[in-house]
C-alpha cells in the first residue's frame, strides 16, 4: 500500500481483513505508524532525498526506488490511498492494470488534486468517490466502482470531504477484495500468473 497521510483508508482496509504486505510512504505520516502498530512492514522512501517537492524532484529516480521496493517485498497488487507523489512509467510497466487508486469525485468529473473544491466551485449537486485503475495519465484509468455523495447547502470543502471519506472507507476495501479475488480466480483457472495476491 502506498500512502502519504492520516491512514484512515489503511485502517479501513485492515479492519476489512485484507492482507497487506507493506505500507510505503513518501513522507513521514500517520499511515506508517498505523501499519507498524498492525504488524505490517513499513517503508519510508522520502521524496526529500530525491529533490523534494519542487522542480528539482527526481521523478524517474523516485519511481525506480518505489518500484524496486515493491518488487522486493513480492507485492502483486499496489493499492494507493492519498499517495502524494505521481509516479512514472516504470511502476506501470511492473504492475500493468494492478495499481488501484481512490479519488474523491465521480470520475471523469473533477479529476486532479482539488476535486472536492472543484465540485463545490462548479455548483454541483452531487459528487462521490471513484475506485479506478491508476494509469500514467492521472485519474484517467478504468473505473472499478463508484458511490454518490450529495452536496448539501452550506457544505464546506472539509465537511464534504469528510462525508466522501466515510463512503470511501466502505467502497474501497470492498472493491479491493473483489479485485484480488478476481486475480486469485484467474490464477486458479490458469488464466493469470500470480498464485497469491496481496496489496
Amino acid at each position: 500500500m502506498l500512502a502519504s497521510g492520516s491512514g484512515t483508508i489503511l485502517e479501513a482496509i485492515l479492519d476489512a481483513g485484507l492482507p497487506i504486505r507493506l505500507v510505503a510512504a513518501d513522507r513521514a505520516c500517520r499511515a506508517l505508524e498505523i501499519g507498524a502498530a498492525a504488524g505490517v512492514p513499513t517503508l519510508l522512501v522520502d521524496r526529500s532525498e530525491f529533490g523534494g517537492f519542487g522542480a528539482s524532484f527526481d521523478r524517474p529516480g523516485y519511481t525506480a526506488a518505489i518500484t524496486a521496493a515493491l518488487l522486493e517485498h513480492a507485492i502483486d497488487v499496489v493499492v494507493m490511498a492519498g499517495f502524494g507523489t505521481v509516479l512514472g512509467q516504470p511502476i506501470h510497466d511492473a504492475y500493468p492494470g494492478r495499481i488501484l487508486n481512490t479519488h474523491p469525485a465521480l470520475l471523469p468529473a473533477f479529476p486532479g488534486w482539488h476535486a472536492v473544491a472543484d465540485a463545490l466551485a462548479a455548483g454541483a449537486e452531487e459528487t462521490g468517490t471513484t475506485v479506478h485503475i491508476a494509469t500514467l495519465e492521472m485519474d484517467a484509468g478504468p473505473v472499478l466502482a463508484q458511490a454518490r455523495v450529495p452536496i448539501r447547502p452550506g457544505d464546506t470543502e472539509a465537511t464534504l470531504h469528510e462525508r466522501i471519506k466515510s463512503v470511501e472507507r466502505e467502497l474501497y476495501p470492498a472493491t479491493i477484495r473483489r479485485f484480488v479475488d478476481g486475480l486469485a480466480a484467474e490464477a486458479a483457472n490458469g488464466t493469470g500468473s500470480p498464485t497469491e495476491v496481496a496489496p
